[in-house]
């Protein structure tokens, strides 16, 4: 990981094994921005934090979500990694926390199903779970 860049979107993206890594040895906080019902019944990493991106299954956006984030990682500066399903909410997620001033909130690419194949399935090619991290499910 880089410093940031000013004016960038986000602080960048980091592959799924270098944010279990990070996360695992305490140099920064996994924060799922999935929602509650995604977690629940898709499965989620062990001791990771949530505030989510957007709420429901019609993903409403939560229009706290900067100041959630903040309050949960324990201020601006903490260093914190983003998972969502796909990576692309936590992308979103990453550059509103960039705008609010949290410059150190990377989005870890890939999330934590991977993206869609032609099958339409997820999982097959990439994710959290491709990679065998350890995540578990209630």
């Amino acid at each position: 990981m880089s410093e940031p860049v000013p004016d960038l979107p986000s602080a960048g993206g980091v592959p799924p094994a270098v944010a279990w890594e990070l996360f695992s040895s305490g140099r920064a906080l996994l924060v799922d921005v999935r929602t509650a019902e995604e977690r629940k019944f898709v499965g989620h990493v062990p001791n990771s934090l949530h505030v989510p991106w957007a709420t429901g299954t019609a993903l409403t956006r939560n229009p706290r979500f900067a100041r959630e984030l903040e309050a949960k990682i324990g201020g601006k500066d903490t260093v914190a990694l983003l998972l969502c399903r796909s990576g692309k909410r936590s992308l979103l997620a990453a550059e509103a926390a960039a705008k609010a001033g949290l410059t150190k909130v990377f989005n870890v690419l890939e999330g934590f199903e991977g993206e869609i194949d032609a099958q339409q399935h997820r999982g097959k090619a990439d994710g959290w779970r491709f990679h065998s991290l350890p995540w578990i499910q209630d």
